[in-house]
């Protein structure tokens, strides 16, 4: 066998998997379990993707090398293999959470077997709640969903139809409480009615690398925050922006401002049509 398998006992359970409801009774691991330092960022999309799609998947994982992020998607073929791969590529951790249990005779598809043994082979890891021989059915695959959306910080959507598995693993990270990110893409296209109708309902618009760093708080070291800002700032502006270094509801935003209140709605909604900052459910983050 190219890898060593083993049960986890439960105080080796990431701690994000032990705050969600139906919390799996075990869980196998192939490869080194990534740092709980680390953000783990679900990436999930079609299997029948188009040559956007996987563009798009491609180039934004490929501008996160340098930040402490680990690329969680299910190794399945389309979006999944692919985020797997520019993983590896950009020099980040990747964790792979399949619809079977993990021993090699048993990894589904079989074609990504090869991926697997990539994934733990460069310091990645394989995670499954289902028993090391255990074949991949039509119900493992939504009920895996929910281990890559309790493991991560966020999910990132890159194509999805109206009926895709995707949209369980967004609804999922929605109920508990992770931030879910989409890839906008044209109205005419089938593929992405799903995900489309996601950016309705309130998901984050990813439209470049550099949004998903700041949307989660982060800093690169070998990249100067302020170079990486793709606008200038007021001095009102400054303050607000520095403010919500964590999320903050409207009212408790305008006191700690000290900006009058009239002028302070001005300014926000100033900075949410720069693309500076957005609110949702009464609530401003950065974007």
């Amino acid at each position: 066998m190219p890898y060593e398998i083993r049960e986890l006992s439960k105080n080796e359970f990431p701690a994000s998997l032990l705050q969600i409801p139906q919390q799996p009774k075990k869980l196998f691991l192939a490869g080194e379990l990534p740092s709980e330092d680390s953000i783990f960022l679900a990436v999930v999309g079609s299997r029948k993707h188009t040559s956007y799609g996987a563009d798009a998947c491609e180039k934004i994982i490929e501008g996160l090398a340098g930040y402490p992020i680990v690329i969680v998607s299910g190794l399945a073929l389309g979006i999944d293999a692919l985020a797997h791969r520019a993983a590896i590529r950009a020099g980040l951790k990747t964790l792979a959470v399949p619809g079977s249990g993990i021993h090699p005779k048993a990894i589904y598809p079989r074609t990504n077997l090869s991926l697997a043994e990539e994934i733990v082979g460069t310091g990645g890891a394989l995670l499954s709640e289902y028993e090391p021989d255990f074949r991949a059915t039509t119900w493992s695959f939504p009920a895996r969903n929910r281990i890559m959306a309790g493991l991560s910080r966020a999910v990132l959507v890159i194509e999805a139809d109206e009926r895709s598995g995707t949209l369980i693993t967004a609804r999922l990270a929605t109920e508990y409480d992770r931030d879910v990110y989409v890839i906008p893409n044209g109205i005419f296209s089938p593929g992405s009615r799903g995900s489309n109708k996601l950016l309705k309902q309130g998901a984050y618009p990813i439209t470049d690398a550099a949004d998903i760093p700041l949307l989660l708080g982060l800093k690169n070291d070998n990249v100067p925050f302020q170079e990486r800002l793709p606008f200038d700032l007021s001095p009102e502006e400054q303050t607000i922006f520095t403010l919500l270094a964590e999320p903050m509801p409207r009212d408790d935003l305008i006191r700690a401002s000290g900006v009058p209140t009239s002028n302070a709605n001005t300014l926000l909604s100033v900075m949410e049509i720069k693309g500076i900052i957005v609110e949702r459910g009464g609530v401003f983050r950065r974007i």
